[in-house]
């Protein structure tokens, strides 16, 4: 009990103390009851001034080409010979793979005997049929003369019709062999793979999917095919910047595999909506690429200038604050050493430049030390910072 006492009294004595060491400071004066002087904040300034200011947006994305497509067999067969690889140009029409057509040429001959045989039906059954109208025009002729009787006639009659169907029917099995010659020839023909005919332009190998010796089924995949003369940049734009993007709008376009290099293209493709899921809309941008040196899959960032503003007023972002939920900056006041909290709107953004619409600020903001400062608060401003300016920009 008595301890629990005097545990009580320790932490009211100390509370004492701290209530008391605050009412001290707090009151901002010094032990005469004074009024403490104000130290005042070191802050760092920069110069408002005047710059030209471009209203550019970066978006990343992908290089695609403009056309891939897979060379497949039209027809199942072993892979014999693949006489491409990776990388290599392909003009269309090229030969570029060839199954086993042992089997396919088997059929091709066999077509053809058949073929013959047919043929040689119909040769016969023209030959017959001939005798046969022969015979049946002498057999009117003697029914004529009462010399052949109705029976007769009719049974001439009757070999003379059954022989025309029957060079009918020959006739047309030739033809139905001549079909299957030339799809067994065609069957023949798809052994050896070509690259599809496409208005001339000349493609490169992207992917090889088998090797030789592969049995393949139809339509198994042997090689990819791309258009890289001039590739797509596939870019997802939000709502906000979607509005602003039009069909021809000039894009730069700077990827990581080439430092310091900039390669421009064109807006091609803006999606007609945006993805519900992340609310982005596809936007291909175009870009030449005569030497090729751009790849499919590179990561690009595609900037698209919407706006240039000359003469603007800009002060560095790191000026800009918030203070009772206003955006501004501490105007620097030199003479009498304080700064002066300014609320103004700001506009576009490029590097680490802020352009403001309104007020038409003069003189110097605070920079360094901003977080620091209040309204009407005292500053200091080491000599050695006095003449900062802003960077110049290339």
């Amino acid at each position: 009990m008595k301890r629990n006492i005097a545990i009580g009294i320790g932490a009211a004595v100390l509370l004492l103390l701290v209530w008391q060491l605050w009412s001290h400071f707090s009151t901002g004066r010094d032990e005469a009851g004074q009024p403490r002087a104000v130290r005042p904040v070191a802050v760092e300034v920069v110069p408002v001034r005047r710059a030209d200011m471009r209203d550019v947006a970066t978006f990343t994305g992908t290089l695609l080409p403009t056309s891939r497509f897979e060379v497949a067999p039209k027809i199942a067969g072993r892979l014999e010979k693949i006489l491409v690889h990776i990388g290599d140009a392909v003009a269309p029409g090229q030969l570029v793979a060839v199954l086993d057509d042992e089997e396919y040429r088997q059929q091709v001959s066999q077509a053809r005997a058949e073929l013959e045989v047919a043929r040689a039906s119909l040769e016969e059954a023209i030959t017959t049929l001939e005798s046969s109208r022969r015979e049946f025009e002498r057999t009117v002729a003697l029914h004529r003369q009462r010399i052949a009787s109705e029976s007769q006639l009719d049974a001439a009659e009757s070999e003379y019709n059954a022989l025309q169907a029957r060079m009918r029917v020959a006739a047309a099995q030739v033809a139905q062999r001549e079909a299957t010659l030339r799809l067994a020839e065609v069957r023949l023909a798809y052994t050896r793979i070509h690259v599809p005919e496409s208005n001339g332009v000349q493609r490169v190998v992207g992917e090889r999917f088998v090797d030789e010796g592969a049995l393949l089924s139809a339509n198994t995949p042997i090689v990819s095919v791309l258009d890289i003369r001039r590739l797509n940049a596939v870019v997802h734009v939000i709502e906000r910047d979607y509005a602003r993007i039009t069909p021809d709008l000039t894009a730069v376009v700077t990827t990581d595999a080439f430092p310091g290099r900039t390669f421009t293209g064109r807006v091609a493709r803006i999606a007609p909506l945006l993805k519900e899921t992340s609310r982005q809309a596809r936007v291909e941008i175009e870009v030449p690429n005569p030497a090729m040196e751009l790849k499919p899959g590179m990561f690009v960032r595609a900037h698209i200038e919407f706006a240039e503003y000359a003469d603007a007023t800009v002060v560095p972002l790191s000026a800009l604050v918030t203070r009772g939920g206003q955006r501004g900056v501490f105007l620097a006041d030199r003479d009498a050493g304080t700064a002066r909290f300014v609320s103004v709107t700001v506009g576009i953004t490029e590097g680490d430049l802020a352009q403001v619409l309104t007020p038409q600020l003069e003189g110097e903001v605070v920079t360094l030390g901003v977080h620091l400062v209040v309204d009407g608060a005292a500053i200091s401003i080491p000599e050695s910072r006095s003449t900062a300016a802003l960077t110049e920009r290339p």
